[in-house]
Formats: C-alpha cells, sequence, structure tokens
C-alpha cells in the first residue's frame, strides 16, 4: 500500500509530466482522454478544431491551433493519425510537432506506419534531441466491432 508520502510524489511528478496529443481520431480521443484523467497536464491538437474544442469539453486541458504551439512545453508528445502521409503533415515545417519540441522530449507515434517512415522519424528527431517510439496501435475500430459473427 503507498503512503500518503509516495502517493503525493506520484501526483506531483504527473502535474510536472506534461503531455501532448496529436490526433483525436477514433484511439486518440479516447487515449488522450485517459492522460488527463490520470492527471497529466494534457494540451491537444486536431486538425479538425471542432473536435478539439469537444475534447475540451469533456476533459482537463487544453488546445492549440497547430502541432509545433501544442508540443512546445510537454514532455512527452504522443501521435495518433492516419497514416505516413498525415504524419508527415503533422510532425515537419514550421507549425510542426518538431518546430515545438524541445530537447529531451519524447515523441511517441501510435500510427501503423511504413517502417522506413518510423526510421526517418528517428532520424530526424535524432538531429533535434528529441527522443522517439515507435509505439503503433493496430487498427481504427475496437475488434469487437470488426469481427464477424458466423
Amino acid at each position: 500500500m503507498d503512503t500518503p508520502s509516495e502517493i503525493q510524489k506520484s501526483q506531483q511528478s504527473k502535474q510536472n509530466t506534461k503531455v501532448a496529443f496529436i490526433g483525436l481520431g477514433v484511439m486518440g480521443y479516447p487515449m488522450a482522454g485517459h492522460l488527463s484523467t490520470a492527471g497529466y497536464p494534457t494540451t491537444v491538437f486536431n486538425r479538425t478544431t471542432d473536435k478539439a474544442c469537444q475534447w475540451v469539453n469533456d476533459y482537463d486541458g487544453a488546445f492549440e491551433s497547430t502541432p509545433a504551439l501544442a508540443s512546445k512545453n510537454a514532455n512527452i508528445i504522443f501521435m495518433c493519425v492516419g497514416n505516413d502521409d498525415d504524419v508527415r503533415s503533422v510532425v515537419y515545417g514550421e507549425n510542426g510537432i518538431l518546430a515545438g519540441a524541445k530537447p529531451g522530449s519524447v515523441l511517441v507515434d501510435h500510427t501503423t506506419t511504413s517502417a522506413s517512415l518510423s526510421r526517418e522519424l528517428s532520424e530526424r528527431c535524432k538531429e533535434k534531441g528529441v527522443h522517439f517510439l515507435d509505439a503503433p496501435y493496430p487498427g481504427g475500430k475496437p475488434v469487437r466491432k470488426m469481427v464477424s459473427s458466423p
């Protein structure tokens, strides 16, 4: 059983670990919500602003107008978008994640992408002093909806 001191340290650690979540689709929306509910200060970006506004209404957190702005203060940046082209559109450029990510932060890619893109992202992140973790989450719908009954 955790002591009150251990619980307090855990809560402080969560409050000091700022996260960003890029992509609020079928999977990203609840994943970002779980981070917020667990006590992590969460900032989101979604290409559809209405979806980001809805997320802020449902959870405790903030949204920004670009991936760079959402990422600028984050220790950990989670990304869950559609495909290789979508990843590139939110990672690169003056408004992309890497433009805002600080050295020492971690970019976690939950998108199911090609192996070549994962290697590319790893190299680009390394150049910026950002750690990269490829952590794909296969499929976009709950399994029970994808499996048909005999």
